[in-house]
Parts: structure tokens; sequence; C-alpha cells
């Protein structure tokens, strides 16, 4: 069985933002599928990063249902979606983050597969100007013009809301127009992925993570995506053998057959260095 399943069949990538730039090569490659976009496909109908439209769902959930409405108007039977979330690092001070999660959905075979990518290599930011020059020292030292910006008159507002500038000579015209208006103005980085090559550089990379999660088929019943159910922490230190944050085994499962595999750390560490251990460094 194994991989066999998806041979040939058809992948729709649910996307509106061009994902399948990154998603289908990786796909297509590791278990021979033919990709295609629904046309007209519009995912912003479940929420925008820019807020005009109110995201409702988490982001699991959003995912879910992207590949749901991309089966139903296709009418093919396996989907592939992605969503993006931005914000503080969950563990590293003042680094922001973007969390990619995939979700590879298999309506034959009644299964759900998972990437995911933490990455704190993303310009998300965003700030308050007074000057076209502030606004362009922003947008430089954010990507641009490789990375579009979003002006808006204030933060958060849609009032007055410009996307998908990357040419100089668009955000110079928009900013002086909003400060002829207003005292100030809003910067901010686009983070729609044909908009952002660093937020499709992780997406790429959560790509790599599902496929080795469908490459890792379960030991039992060899349907693909035996995946990590739990992370067992309490790696213990290498000075005072204390259980530390780190690392100590992957509990897997099938969601098939329910089979479960608990596998020691991946990269065979068998104890963690005493920096890392709240006794030895409290």
């Amino acid at each position: 069985m194994g991989i066999e399943i998806f041979k040939n069949r058809t992948l729709v990538i649910a996307t509106k933002h061009k994902k399948e730039a990154v998603i289908a090569p990786i796909l297509e490659k590791a278990i021979d599928v033919q990709c295609i976009v629904p046309s007209g496909f519009d995912t912003d109908q479940l929420g925008t990063f820019s807020g005009e439209v109110e995201r409702k769902l988490n982001p699991l959930d959003t995912v879910r249902m992207k590949c749901k409405l991309a089966m139903d108007e296709t009418g093919y039977d396996i989907a592939i979606a992605s969503e993006g979330s931005f914000g503080q690092h969950l563990s590293i001070l003042f680094a922001s983050a973007d969390d990619e999660i995939v979700l590879f959905s298999d309506r034959k075979n009644n299964l759900e597969i998972f990437g995911r990518k933490i990455s704190t290599d993303t310009n998300f930011d965003g700030q308050e100007i007074s000057s076209v020059k502030e606004g362009l020292e922003f947008a430089n030292e954010h990507g641009f013009p490789g990375h579009a910006m979003i002006l808006r008159n204030q933060q958060n507002s849609i009032e007055i809301i410009h996307k998908n500038i990357h040419e100089e000579d668009r955000l110079i015209h928009f900013l002086e127009n909003i400060l002829e208006e207003s005292k100030s103005a809003w910067i901010e980085t686009d983070m729609r992925a044909m908009h952002n090559p660093k937020r499709m550089d992780v997406i790429a990379q959560a790509a790599e993570d599902l496929v080795d999660n469908i490459m890792n088929c379960c030991p039992e019943c060899d349907i693909p995506g035996f995946q990590v159910e739990k992370v067992e922490l309490g790696l213990p230190c290498g000075l005072c053998s204390m259980p530390t944050r780190s690392t100590l085994a992957f509990k897997y499962k099938c969601s098939v057959c329910n089979a479960v595999e608990r596998k020691m750390n991946p990269h065979g560490k068998k104890t963690e260095e005493p920096m890392y251990c709240d006794v030895c460094n409290p």
C-alpha cells in the first residue's frame, strides 16, 4: 500500500495567492500526483491578513475548510492547503515568527496529514510614520521592492488601504496622499504569499515537512502519515541528570488503525547541555 495510494491522482491546491509555485513541485516529485489550482478559487472568503474579512476559524480549521471547499468545487477527492500565522515567537524573546501549517486531505481514504514550520526568518512588521522618508526607510529595511508593502491611514484601518505596493513611485504617491489628509500613516509588510518571498520559503519548508510525514507509513497497516501525536519533554541534563525542557521522545500514532509507537530523541541525543538545564542554569 504505502504512498502508492496517491499515485497518478489529481491533487487540488486550495490557494488564491500562488502557493502552488512552491507546493506543487514538492508534492508532484514526492508522491507522483498531478497538481491543479481551481480557477477563481477565493480563500479570502475565510479571512484576510489585512483585515477586510475577519478570520473566524483557527488556522487548523481554516486549512480544513479550504481543502473541503476546493474538493467540493472541483469534484476531486484529494487536496492541500496552507495557513500562516504571524506574531511573537513562543520561546525567543523579541523575535517575530511565521508559523505555517500545511494540510494534505484525502477524502477517499479518510486521511489528514499535516506539515508545519515555525521560522524567525520573516519580515512581519508595521510602523507609524510621519514622512515619505520614514516610509521609504521602513520599506527598504524590510525587503522592498521584492517584498510588497501595505499602506493605511492608521493601524488596522480599512478606511484607506493600499496593498500590493512593489514600486517606489506608487509607494511615494500613496504616502503623499495619506499624509496630505493626516499627520501620520501606517506602513506594514504585505504578508500574502505571492507578495512575500520570505513567507513563500517557509511554506516550502512546511511542505517538505508534510512530505516527510506522508512518507512515514504506519508499521502496522502501512497507511501514510504515521505522525507525531505528542512530544515528550524531559531529556536529562548531562551534568546533573535532572530532566530538562528538551525533547526526550516522540509518540507516533496512526489515524487509521490507531497503532502507537514511541521513539527516543530522533537526533540520537541522550543528554542535554547544562546551559539548557533549569537546575544548572536557572
